[in-house]
């Protein structure tokens, strides 16, 4: 493989990880937990250390989504979470690593956009089922760490 040819196979990469980003996040923020949770692997987890435990397989990352997307909307909060400074690490074939910073912005009906949080997002991603997905996601919030 050429240097041109690896800089482009690591541009396309990159474009593939961002794109899978902005599908996942927007499937959570439209209140798509389920959906969302499919974007993990069976297998997945996804722990932060605002969390007690992490949250193990996709039946129940599902159910913890499914119960905060809920909370939020009967508090008619409408949140977005916005990843930027997406780093993409290629592990092998179908895996990557990728970290990014997650800010995470509430708008409560009626009222003014907020930053609510800021995060690190240290993900393991792997092409499964055809498609991206998390195997481990750890999300690091800044005014904990």
């Amino acid at each position: 493989m050429t240097t041109t040819d690896t800089a482009v196979a690591e541009a396309v990469l990159q474009t593939q990880i961002q794109h899978f980003y902005a599908a996942q996040m927007q499937l959570l923020d439209s209140g798509k937990a389920e959906d969302w949770a499919g974007t993990f692997t069976e297998d997945g987890v996804f722990a932060a250390n605002a969390h007690p435990e992490p949250a193990a397989g996709r039946a129940v990352i599902a159910a913890a989504a499914r119960k905060a997307t809920d909370e939020y909307a009967a508090a008619g909060i409408q949140r977005r979470h916005w990843l930027g400074m997406v780093n993409v690490e290629r592990r092998g074939p179908d895996e990557v690593f990728a970290q990014c910073y997650a800010l995470v912005i509430e708008t409560p009906r009626g009222g003014q956009a907020r930053l609510h949080v800021s995060t690190r997002c240290d993900d393991l991603l792997v092409r499964a089922e055809g498609r991206w997905q998390v195997k481990d996601r750890q999300v690091y919030r800044d005014d904990l760490s």
